[in-house]
């Protein structure tokens, strides 16, 4: 159970990592061809999901390879997932269901990862 959270958990922290880092440090310009939803949110509001990914990202990693608190990388993951079901909610408001396709994944891998976490509980 352990192999299989490290090879879900890393896939899922790589990718936040990449999304988050793109959300923190680039502008709306540059972020628009690539996420339609930043035209009207705020950008703090971006900023911080971005920030939030990143902390999941690392909470899903660190504690467990740390040995220190490590049921954190549940609470990350049940994070995660809740990142994930705003991200739903968001494109369904605004009419883009052809696009969730991905947010679904990314949903359902953070749930693995919550269920395969609980090894250190």
């Amino acid at each position: 159970m352990e192999i299989a959270y490290w090879i879900v958990g890393g896939l899922l922290a790589l990718f936040y990592v990449y999304a988050g880092a793109m959300k923190t440090l680039r502008t709306r310009e540059q972020l628009l061809p690539m996420m339609a939803w930043v035209d009207k949110t705020p950008m703090p509001l971006v900023r911080g999901i971005g920030v939030l990914e990143v902390l999941g990202a690392l909470g899903l990693i660190l504690p467990p390879l740390t040995g220190i608190a490590p049921a954190l990388a549940l609470a990350a993951a049940i994070g995660l997932v809740l990142v994930q079901i705003g991200g739903i909610i968001v494109h369904v408001s605004r009419g883009e269901t052809k696009v969730i396709g991905l947010n679904i994944a990314l949903l359902v891998l953070a749930a693995v990862a919550a269920w395969l976490a609980t090894v250190w509980l």
